[in-house]
């Protein structure tokens, strides 16, 4: 699909929009910018706003309608800032709320899932142990991933209370963080699981904790690689990828709902990117209604 189709087909996206136009990445929190690192090593060229729900986040503990609002309010704001292309960096958005958006936008659009696929594929026990949220677990979409995925392997999930929050704040390496993380790892460990699922775009950012607790006895699947490159097949195939030469000074646009303090630090520290968050406002579609 060429540039000015997408452009005719959604009338939230720019007239103008084109290959030099931006990726809108969203995640109810910080998590997502696993996958903005991603999609920035895998495509260097392209220019990224980040939106961070910190005011609401997390959405583990949500109820589904609020999720669904939050998403398509986000994703809507993305649009109408001349996205040409969207990624929802949140398991948990992406499980509840994905097929409302694309009802609603004709632009290129990826969720992301836990890694079940790949586990059960590099699994050599069969048994597996998920680290997510509570919300992703009991989702549809996520108990037809088990179903279709999983028929020959023992999945051990696992909400992960507690760690997005960690996460939020910067922690990553606390006594009181270990000692959480290591209460839902050593339960799979004594089961024989020797793969684990990071069911939550927050979760790669205690990579290095989980291995010091795990060592080498868990394979970790992040599926955020591939979802940067299904976000370059879908750029490549609506030729929208951006050409230009990389500018190596250029930096992501980051935004947030809440005090962007947080993540500006974990950007600087774990990413090395440091540049300011503006605070916008993105009120939901009952907000703006008045109902």
């Amino acid at each position: 699909m060429s540039a000015d189709a997408v452009s005719l087909l959604n009338p939230t996206l720019r007239a103008d929009a084109c290959a030099n136009a931006p990726v809108g990445i969203f995640d109810s929190g910080l998590g997502g910018l696993s996958m903005l690192r991603a999609v920035r090593a895998v495509l260097p060229r392209e220019r990224l706003i980040y939106v961070a729900d910190s005011l609401y986040a997390p959405y583990g503990e949500k109820d589904d309608d609020f999720i669904v609002d939050r998403t398509v309010a986000i994703c809507g704001w993305l649009a109408a800032q001349g996205a040409k292309a969207l990624v929802v960096a949140c398991n948990t958005a992406t499980a509840q709320s994905i097929a409302r958006v694309r009802e609603l936008h004709a632009i290129p659009l990826v969720g992301v899932e836990p890694g079940v696929k790949p586990a059960a594929t590099i699994s050599r026990s069969r048994v597996v142990g998920v680290l997510a949220t509570q919300v992703t677990l009991r989702s549809a979409r996520f108990q037809t991933l088990l179903d279709r995925h999983a028929s020959d392997c023992h999945f051990l999930c696992q909400p992960g209370h507690g760690l997005v929050q960690a996460v939020e704040r910067c922690d990553t390496s606390s006594s009181q963080l270990m000692a959480l993380l290591e209460s839902y790892l050593a339960p799979m460990l004594d089961a024989g699981a020797d793969t684990l699922v990071l069911g939550c775009t927050h979760y790669p950012f205690l990579d290095r904790a989980i291995r010091d607790i795990a060592g080498e006895r868990l394979q970790i699947v992040d599926t955020s690689v591939a979802i940067a490159r299904q976000l370059e097949r879908l750029l490549e195939a609506g030729g929208l990828q951006n050409d230009a030469s990389p500018d190596p000074a250029a930096m992501p646009r980051f935004c947030s709902t809440a005090d962007g303090g947080p993540q500006r630090q974990l950007a600087a520290s774990l990413l090395q990117l440091d540049t300011p968050v503006e605070h916008v406002v993105i009120p939901s579609p009952h907000e703006r209604s008045g109902t």
